[in-house]
């Protein structure tokens, strides 16, 4: 990997009043360790914004933080509410769905129960069945595997399944861990279609991703995170342009 990029003193914000999803100064630690060293950024409703990195660069940090699974310093901010002190399950009612590297699905429960659980804090039954029709139209191959234990699924399948659970909940804004991993060429295509699809329907989404070329063609906007910090920010097309994100990340 080539020299750190320099540091994103013109990082592109979208403006407090227009971002959905807001992160000032963030900092998190683990063990005394420093992780994040005041990363700020935005998400404007109806983006796809992806943070673009190597392992260890604070990425996965980000989202936990965002998602209330780590105690953060800094600001995070959603829909103007602060997220601080805003326990993990009420930050999934307040409409952030987080799927996690490793998809987290539940193994010994079907297809139909993991996707079950995302609506327990939901009454709207007839929401319910709606959005269960249009979990399984975005994704056929669940709706042939509704009573097969999740465990027993392809990692393409279960991480279809993660995100179909995480659309459930009736996520505004849906954090993806690594989307990618461990899936073959063919169902990479297919889970990057399948997100553009979901964020054309109105969902915000914040990507984690190492196939930085694919994250970055779908992206609205990325960042670069090097060593917790942000170094680089624009449009997808303008990173994907640069020499230095291509000398270190796109393998150019």
């Amino acid at each position: 990997m080539s020299a750190p990029l320099a540091p994103a003193a013109e990082a592109r914000l979208a403006p407090a009043a227009e971002a959905q999803l807001e992160v000032r100064d963030l900092t998190l630690s683990y063990d005394g360790i420093r992780a994040l060293h005041g990363v700020s950024f935005t998400v404007g409703a109806g983006e796809i914004v992806t943070l673009v990195g190597a392992n260890g660069a604070g990425k996965t940090s980000v989202l936990r933080a965002i998602s209330g699974l780590a105690p953060f310093g800094g600001s995070i901010r959603f829909e103007g509410q602060d997220l601080r002190r805003v326990p993990a399950h009420r930050i999934v009612g307040l409409g952030i769905a987080h799927v996690p590297e490793g998809r987290g699905v539940f193994g010994n429960l079907t297809v139909h129960e993991n996707l079950r659980l995302a609506t327990w804090q939901r009454r709207d039954r007839a929401g319910i069945e709606a959005d269960l029709e249009r979990v399984l139209g975005t994704f056929p191959r669940l709706r042939e595997r509704l009573r097969q234990p999740a465990g027993t699924l392809s990692g393409g399948e279960q991480q279809m399944l993660a995100v179909g659970r995480a659309l459930m909940s009736r996520a505004r804004l849906l954090l993806l861990d690594e989307p990618s991993m461990g899936l073959s060429p063919r169902l990479v295509q297919e889970i990057f279609r399948v997100i553009e699809e979901i964020n054309r329907s109105g969902v915000t989404v914040l990507l984690v991703e190492q196939n930085a070329n694919m994250a970055l063609h779908v992206a609205s906007r990325a960042y670069v995170l090097e060593t917790g910090a942000v170094t680089l920010s624009g449009t997808g097309p303008e990173l994907r342009g640069d020499p230095r994100v291509r000398e270190a990340y796109l393998g150019a």
